[in-house]
């Protein structure tokens, strides 16, 4: 099993899902976040005066997927996620060692 663990634009997070959904996927995560990487904010102008915006809105999507779906589903949010300017955000993937559902005590593959 692998997790995956996406950083987007949060206008990107309907494509994204429908993508997913697409590919196979049941269930996600999906958690409002702020951060910079690259692109290192933005000034805007308030009341006349400018201020930095350090932390951009993002949104950070979670999955967890059995091995054969990482591909497919990678593939699925870049596409799904791609703009082509700076900040359209990252994928990390690692390793899930076990996954227990609660309500049954199923595990592995059975409980995602």
């Amino acid at each position: 099993m692998k997790k995956i663990e996406a950083i987007i634009k949060p206008f990107k997070l309907d494509e994204v899902k429908e993508a997913l959904q697409e590919v196979g996927l049941q269930g996600i995560t999906v958690t409002e976040a702020k951060g910079f990487g690259r692109q290192k904010g933005h000034a805007e102008l308030y009341r006349g005066a400018e201020y930095i915006v350090d932390f951009l809105p993002k949104v950070k999507i979670e999955i967890v997927i059995g091995d054969e779906l990482v591909e497919r589903a990678i593939e699925a949010i870049r596409r799904a996620a791609q703009t082509g300017r700076i900040g359209d955000g990252k994928i990390f993937v690692s390793n899930i060692e076990e996954a227990i559902r609660i309500r049954t005590g199923e595990s592995g593959l059975d409980a995602i």
